[in-house]
């Protein structure tokens, strides 16, 4: 069985790497964590200079990097077979694309469980893969942190 989770990498993403770390054990899954990242800015604003928009986005990216690494790190010390990867581009595109492409038998994803108003205004990436996939989703609840 092939797993591909989806985080945010918010407080709320051990919540989900706790929650999957159960169910790989049982089924003997492949895990494949995925952070997808915001693009690049495609414009510099007048106050920075190019320089600086570049270094704090190369920052970011190095602490989501590490950060994801080292939720694959706890799970294959559980004796799971686990790899991260960090995407950028739009998230429920590259989490459709990444499953088929691994090809993913389930998707895991944090539910935050937003009210309707949340969901017109801010949408859901949950929302979005469900309303696109074909796959069978295992949403795991997580605070809102």
């Amino acid at each position: 069985m092939n797993l591909l989770v989806a985080l945010d990498l918010s407080a709320a993403s051990s919540d989900v790497v706790r929650a999957v770390r159960k169910y790989a054990a049982a089924t003997k899954a492949q895990v494949r964590l995925l952070h997808v990242a915001e693009p690049n800015p495609a414009f510099v604003g007048y106050e920075a200079g190019p320089d600086v928009v570049r270094e704090q986005v190369a920052l970011e990216h190095r602490n989501e990097h590490r950060l994801i690494q080292e939720h694959a790190d706890s799970l294959r010390e559980a004796g799971i077979d686990a790899a991260a990867l960090l995407i950028q581009g739009p998230i429920i595109e590259i989490i459709l694309k990444e499953a088929e492409k691994m090809p993913a038998d389930v998707i895991v994803l944090g539910n935050y469980g937003h009210g309707a108003v949340y969901q017109l205004v801010a949408g859901s990436t949950c929302l979005g893969v469900v309303r696109q996939t074909t796959l069978p989703l295992l949403l795991v609840p997580v605070s809102k942190t």
